[in-house]
């Protein structure tokens, strides 16, 4: 009696959105440079959630290097104005006040609205700093209050992903589980052409940014906020691109060829 062929059970969803993030690391880390992929794993990746210290230090290792002003810009800008904005949700829970346990909006200041308490003002506050500031600001209306806080930003992925769209997330999530969670990128996708986007200006793109890919770098590290665009492009475009500029090369040639064979 021949052997049963042994059940080959199907990758869960978790399992297969597992192996797409892998590969799509490896897709990353080939396309780096050699120094590249070697200054990715020399330097130091930093709390997922960026305390002003960190800010601090690695502001001042940039204007040492003397490179990087984009980057230091926005470090630059966090540090005096914070990170939260009017619009931005935080989840807060209160330990037994039902009415502070909810997700609340940011308001114009910006101030955390809670009801009852009042308004937390969020004024150059970060968001590993907003537990400290919450504790600090309910201590004066419950004793001892023990408290949770996760702050979210909404972040909007575009072009050649599986799932477009808008996407409500964890600040301390990595920027290639972003990319998972939008359903991976699709099979036209350039992975080295990734770009974020801040309004009308590129903050993040190239080297940099798939060097941020290979390292696990956070949504936080990388100082993005609520309304900033990833943009995945096509690899098609500009291969199609070329293929034809190519065509109207040879044309000429081939016309001359044939003009010359005739004579």
């Amino acid at each position: 009696m021949p052997n049963p062929t042994p059940c080959r059970p199907h990758p869960t969803p978790t399992l297969r959105a597992t192996l797409r993030a892998a590969a799509f690391l490896c897709l990353v880390a080939s396309a780096l440079p050699a120094a590249a992929q070697q200054q990715a794993r020399g330097r130091d990746v930093g709390p997922a959630l960026a305390t002003r210290e960190y800010l601090q230090g690695t502001l001042a290792r940039l204007q040492q290097e003397g490179h990087s002003s984009a980057e230091a810009a926005l470090i630059r800008s966090r540090l005096e104005t914070g990170d939260f904005q009017a619009g931005d949700r935080i989840l807060v829970r209160v330990e037994g006040e039902q009415q502070l346990s909810d997700t609340f909006t940011v308001g114009l200041g910006p101030v955390l609205l809670l009801p009852q308490i009042g308004n937390v003002p969020l004024s150059g506050v970060l968001r590993s700093e907003l537990l400290a500031r919450l504790e600090e600001h309910l201590a004066h209306y419950i004793r001892n209050p023990v408290v949770q806080a996760r702050p979210l930003i909404r972040i909007l992925i575009e072009g050649e992903v599986a799932k477009p769209g808008f996407y409500a997330v964890p600040p301390e999530l990595p920027l290639v589980d972003l990319v998972t969670t939008a359903g991976g990128l699709t099979q036209r996708a350039k992975a080295t052409g990734m770009r974020v986007e801040r309004g009308s200006e590129v903050i993040w793109r190239g080297g940099l940014l798939q060097e941020a890919l290979g390292r696990g770098t956070t949504l936080d590290q990388l100082s993005l906020r609520a309304a900033d665009r990833l943009f995945v492009p096509a690899r098609g475009d500009a291969e199609r691109t070329m293929r034809i500029l190519g065509l109207l090369v040879t044309i000429p040639v081939a016309v001359y060829t044939i003009t010359r064979l005739r004579r």
